[in-house]
């Protein structure tokens, strides 16, 4: 065997043996629960919706529904949640995405994405959000609605707000 590839490949046996122990301890000195909480803000008097809901995305079987609203404060984790059905009077499901909020931001976006819809077909829906607790915000849209595309469509988008 080449001097030279040899001393190369053990070179590079120590440098994998350095970044292993040091991610081991790092792993085992760090506190991943203390680093991740976020401290609880005070909530908003009055949360609203300030732009949309609007479609930011919709294909055959899934469509991403995004709103911003003032930040709704209290606890850092948060759901924007969907309710949506085929009857604007029966809006039965439900879709959910988790967010964290940033107590040094004015507003939060929301992007909450809907699985599983058939297409070409009409969906009705409204929006809100709330804490981890359940707890909503009290910011609900109006009811609004979109179109999945047909298997033979290219999904377009929409108007970026509504």
């Amino acid at each position: 065997m080449n001097k030279t590839f040899a001393r190369d490949l053990n070179m590079n046996t120590l440098l994998l043996k350095l970044a292993v122990t040091a991610a081991v301890t790092c792993l085992l000195t760090s506190n991943p629960i203390g680093a991740q909480v976020s401290p609880t803000t005070p909530r908003a008097a009055r949360v609203q919706i300030t732009q949309g809901p609007a479609i930011e995305m919709t294909k055959e079987f899934l469509t991403i529904i995004r709103w911003t609203t003032n930040n709704p404060g209290a606890s850092p984790e948060h759901y924007g949640v969907v309710h949506y059905g085929t009857d604007p009077k029966n809006l039965s499901e439900t879709a959910k995405s988790p967010i964290r909020l940033n107590p040094d931001h004015a507003s939060t976006v929301f992007r909450v994405r809907l699985d599983n819809l058939k297409p070409r077909t009409t969906y009705y829906y409204t929006v809100d959000s709330e804490e981890a607790n359940g707890t909503e915000d009290g910011a609900k849209s109006a009811v609004k609605q979109f179109t999945t595309a047909g298997e033979s469509q290219r999904a377009g988008r929409s108007r970026a707000w509504d």
